[in-house]
């Protein structure tokens, strides 16, 4: 086994481990796991960091370019993000979905690892790095309004029942998880608009024009239109609690399926450069 797959698994197991501390943190409210979700998140994050850092030094051009490394890159950025988060106001609750989903990204990762490849002529350029980047901060940050979304609604179910002290009794706020949202949906629609951007002038450079019918543009543009109608929604109409939670449910599960959707079935320039 190579020492990037070493890592890779590892950071698989850490992964796992906080999704165990994060469940046991809300349903009994220690200390301990409370302390502990964070610290194996961050053992985790560095791990992943140098699985992908090996993969890249290997491959001799950032780990990116396949679906396993998208992945992973996906499940490092998201775990960073939330741990940035985590910090400035701890939400161990929200860890429970972050961590639980950071684990299937890299579990799936390791699934369908296939070893570094040769980088498409086509990809061979600076706006790698930048278009990427900035794409995939973009869906980290939309996992992360996921995530608060999903918990809003447990946490909103909850309170309509009435229910009494339970598994769940230890959740955010209602207005804290919108607030969060609310927070990552902005951030998140500047990120993606800058890979778009970003990703419109590659285009140009590499094929000689701005727009095509690519699968993954015109799921992107979709996602686009999705968060920015919820924003504009939620400053001029007013949304929000449920509607605004479903409706980030429903611009990540375009996300998800442009991801993988393009990628599993080599659809467009994206599926078959990438």
């Amino acid at each position: 086994m190579s020492s990037e797959l070493a890592c890779l698994r590892l950071a698989v197991l850490l992964y796992l481990a906080a999704t165990v501390a994060a469940l046991l943190a809300i349903a009994v409210r220690r200390e301990t796991p409370r302390a502990l979700m964070p610290r194996l998140l961050g053992v985790g994050l560095v791990v992943h960091t140098a699985a992908l850092g090996l993969r890249s030094a290997h491959a001799g051009h950032p780990a990116v370019t396949t679906f396993d490394e998208a992945l992973s890159f996906l499940a490092l950025l998201l775990v960073a993000i939330f741990l940035v988060v985590q910090f400035r106001r701890p939400l161990v609750a929200l860890g429970a979905v972050v961590s639980p989903l950071a684990f299937g990204l890299t579990l799936a990762a390791d699934a369908v690892y296939a070893g570094a490849q040769p980088l498409p002529p086509v990809l061979d350029s600076l706006w790698l790095p930048v278009h990427v980047g900035l794409a995939f901060l973009g869906d980290a940050v939309f996992a992360l309004a996921f995530s608060a979304s999903l918990l809003y609604l447990v946490q909103e179910r909850r309170l309509k029942a009435r229910r009494g002290p339970g598994l769940l009794r230890h959740l955010p706020s209602l207005e804290t998880l919108d607030r969060l949202n609310y927070a990552c949906l902005v951030w998140g629609l500047i990120l993606l608009t800058l890979g778009m951007v970003s990703g419109i002038i590659w285009a140009h450079t590499a094929w000689g024009r701005f727009w095509s019918s690519d699968p993954k543009v015109l799921f992107s543009f979709l996602t686009w239109g999705i968060y920015v109608v919820l924003l504009q929604g939620r400053m001029i109409a007013g949304w929000r609690g449920r509607w605004a939670a479903t409706l980030t449910i429903a611009g990540f599960a375009v996300l998800v399926l442009s991801l993988v959707g393009v990628n599993v079935l080599a659809l467009g320039n994206h599926g078959k450069a990438f």
